[in-house]
C-alpha cells in the first residue's frame, strides 16, 4: 500500500503560498509508517517549530491498473474519506529553497491521518463535495472538489502513466486555502458534507 499526495490542487492554496499553477499534477509520496488512523492523537514531532495541517479528501484505490485512460479511472475507486496532509513547513522552506526532495517535510511517521472510509454511491457527484476542518472549534478551510485544478479521474490518468495502482493505495487529491500552524491540545475536526470523519488532538 501507497499513499499518493497531489500538491498545488487549488488556487486558492496557490495564492497563499504564492506558488504559480501547475501544467500537469503534482505529486509525491508517503510510506506507509505515515498512517494516522482511527482519530488517535498526533503528537508534534521535535525536529520542526512550524508545523501544519492541510485538509484534503482522499480516495482508496479498488484495483490494479497501470496507464489508466481517464474515461475509465472512475471504475478504479468506490470510496472515500477525508485526510489530513501534515507538513513540517519550515523544513519544507528549506527544502525548496535549496532543490532537495519533500520527504523530511512530508513523510514522516504519522504524517498522513486517515478518516473512514464511506461508500462513493452516498454522494451524488465526487466532483462536487463541500469538505472543511475546524481548528479548536473555528472554521479554517473550506473547499469543494469543483475547485480542484485535476480532477481525480485527470490525477489518476496522469500518475498511472508512472506508477502502477494497487488495491488499498490512498490517494490525497490537494487541499484548499487556510493551512496553519499546529500546537499542543489543539482540536481537529474534519467534515465531508455534513459529516464528521475526522475528530482527534495534538498532543
Amino acid at each position: 500500500m501507497k499513499i499518493i499526495c497531489i500538491g498545488l490542487n487549488y488556487k486558492s492554496h496557490l495564492a497563499e503560498m504564492g506558488l504559480e499553477q501547475p501544467k500537469v499534477p503534482v505529486f509525491f509520496l508517503k510510506p506507509d509508517t505515515s498512517l494516522l488512523l482511527k482519530n488517535r492523537p498526533f503528537f508534534l514531532p521535535d525536529f520542526s517549530e512550524d508545523m501544519q495541517y492541510e485538509l484534503e479528501v482522499v480516495i482508496r484505490i479498488n484495483k490494479v491498473g497501470k496507464c489508466i485512460q481517464k474515461r475509465f479511472a472512475h471504475t478504479y475507486y468506490n470510496e472515500i474519506g477525508l485526510g489530513i496532509d501534515f507538513t513540517a513547513r519550515d523544513l519544507q522552506r528549506e527544502c525548496s529553497k535549496n532543490g532537495l526532495p519533500w520527504e523530511i517535510c512530508k513523510s514522516f511517521d504519522n504524517s498522513a491521518a486517515v478518516s473512514e472510509f464511506l461508500p462513493l454511491d452516498i454522494y451524488n457527484n465526487v466532483n462536487n463535495l463541500n469538505f472543511h476542518l475546524l481548528h479548536n472549534g473555528n472554521q479554517v478551510q473550506c473547499g469543494n472538489t469543483s475547485d480542484m485544478l485535476f480532477t481525480i479521474d485527470e490525477i489518476i490518468a496522469y500518475i498511472s502513466q508512472f506508477i502502477t495502482l494497487k488495491i488499498g493505495d490512498l490517494l490525497f487529491t490537494g487541499t484548499p486555502a487556510g493551512v496553519g500552524k499546529l500546537a499542543i491540545n489543539d482540536h481537529l475536526q474534519g467534515f465531508l458534507e455534513d459529516r464528521k470523519l475526522l475528530d482527534f488532538r495534538v498532543k
